[in-house]
């Protein structure tokens, strides 16, 4: 039996701790082979981005072709797609893909800086979420995309509706923006609201959460998981890559994406 592929797309991080390479470490903890498409080249390391460099259209869908031809993947990850030139060429593409599409839509950098164009967020609301099995904002991206501050859990169901109605098939509203004790995060699926609900970590080891958690379900459901399932074994896998981070840098570290030699332990 041939290995599950997934596949990436998303921005360059030199640091290592996000984007492709976050990504494919994820893929590589849970025993899947990742492939990738880089959308984007960024200079940054824990404390700052200070350059990034957008790769033209053609590129990107020389590389997506490229690896649709040869390597069918089990599961697609979305990340950073800055300009609307890509995210067409992307969405053209991935309209003949079968495979589960899970979106993070990275809008702004952990240390602030904007990876989206102000007129490419439409652009992939009305072109990639139709095709999203999953899309994943964080409290300030569903604001955006829902149109109204997120204060409750009250306003995460309704914002998670409202984004539901632009096409995609589920919505996970992740609360690490939140405040307080304890994080929450909110999944619909279909109809059903799925709450979950952990203790807040204390660390400064966080950059690279949102792709890690979009890669894990990703990955998971490559290997033939159902979305309630997927996500709390995603979000543990998180909080454990946290625990087990490697302390490095000045700033937001990356991850311990490897504290799990297989999807087994997980």
């Amino acid at each position: 039996m041939s290995q599950p592929t997934a596949l990436t797309i998303a921005g360059s991080d030199s640091g290592g701790g996000a984007g492709i390479q976050g990504d494919l470490k994820t893929f590589e903890a849970f025993g899947i082979y990742g492939t990738c498409v880089i959308t984007a080249v960024t200079a940054q390391n824990t404390t700052e981005i200070t350059s990034i460099e957008e790769l033209s259209a053609p590129l990107v869908r020389a590389q997506l072709l490229a690896v649709l031809a040869d390597f069918p993947p089990s599961a697609v990850k979305i990340g950073m797609l800055p300009a609307v030139p890509g995210i067409r060429a992307v969405a053209s593409l991935l309209a003949g893909v079968s495979a589960p599409i899970v979106i993070d839509p990275v809008l702004v950098s952990k240390t602030g800086m904007k990876l989206m164009r102000a007129t490419s967020l439409s652009v992939m609301v009305r072109e990639l979420f139709p095709l999203a099995t999953l899309v994943t904002p964080n409290l300030p991206e569903a604001s955006a995309l829902a149109g109204f501050p997120i204060r409750s859990e009250a306003d995460a169901k309704l914002a998670a509706r409202k984004i539901q109605a632009l096409g995609p098939k589920a919505v996970l509203i992740k609360g690490g923006h939140g405040e307080g004790p304890e994080l929450v995060d909110g999944l619909l699926d279909g109809r059903t609201w799925h709450r979950f609900s952990n203790p807040r970590i204390d660390s400064t080891s966080t950059h690279g959460t949102g792709c890690a958690l979009a890669s894990a379900i990703a990955a998971l459901l490559a290997l033939g998981e159902n979305l309630p399932d997927a996500v709390p074994r995603a979000i543990q896998f998180v909080r454990r890559a946290i625990e087990h981070a490697p302390g490095l840098g000045a700033g937001a570290g990356p991850l311990g994406h490897h504290w799990a030699s297989s999807s087994k332990d997980l």
